[in-house]
């Protein structure tokens, strides 16, 4: 992992940010990963239908805040080494694995990066796992992760109405509600929410849509 570096010189000025609202809630049997649609270019919106879920391996995927050039680059030198991984070890890497090589990147390049990013996944040995690596590259293992500019205003929410070992349905719930308040409060999140869920049986993805939300 040494000598990892990535030049982003050019990619400050007039770049499109991830002004966001992401998280990822371990539950009974896996995780789910949910973010809002909403990208940002200064106080325009560039992009109403993003998707800030990023797979990098088979049941491993991350959520990206900050901009959007940075975390898609660590994001795709990442799946690289996760497939590098896999053809050396001949097994699909743990979640924890990701986990290091994104603080890795994160941490290595926190002078030219704006990258906020959590990952989480489902493996055989350790379950379902989520890891969140704020900008700097520290790297925290939690039950649930919150990140980007949304998630300002649901820590209160989150620390009310989150609960160990939730079903997957319930953890559904918890998500598009702490989501939905987010986009309702911060002007940089908004569109769809967008989720998906790791579990043994693999990946699926679920969209919910300002009608479906705006409800609860």
């Amino acid at each position: 992992m040494n000598g990892i570096d990535i030049d982003m010189n050019a990619l400050k000025k007039g770049e499109v940010n991830l002004g966001t609202s992401i998280m990822a809630v371990k539950f009974d049997g896996g995780v789910i990963l949910g973010a809002d649609s909403r990208t940002t270019t200064g106080a325009f919106i560039a992009n109403r239908v993003t998707d800030k879920l990023t797979q990098v391996h088979d049941t491993i995927w991350c959520c990206r805040s900050g901009s959007a050039a940075d975390t898609q680059a660590v994001a795709d030198i990442v799946q690289y080494y996760l497939q590098m991984y896999t053809v050396q070890n001949a097994q699909p890497p743990p979640t924890k694995v990701a986990a290091a090589l994104f603080q890795e990147l994160c941490y290595t390049n926190k002078d030219n990066l704006t990258a906020g990013i959590i990952v989480a996944g489902y493996d055989e040995r350790s379950g379902g796992e989520v890891y969140s690596i704020p900008l700097g590259g520290s790297l925290h293992k939690q039950e649930y992760a919150i990140a980007g500019s949304g998630s300002t205003y649901i820590y209160g929410f989150c620390d009310r109405n989150f609960k160990s070992n939730m079903t997957r349905d319930q953890t559904v719930d918890f998500v598009k509600s702490a989501l939905a308040e987010a986009i309702k409060w911060d002007g940089s999140s908004g569109g769809v929410i967008r989720m998906v869920v790791l579990t043994k049986a693999g990946v699926d993805r679920l969209i919910f849509f300002p009608d479906e939300y705006e409800k609860l």
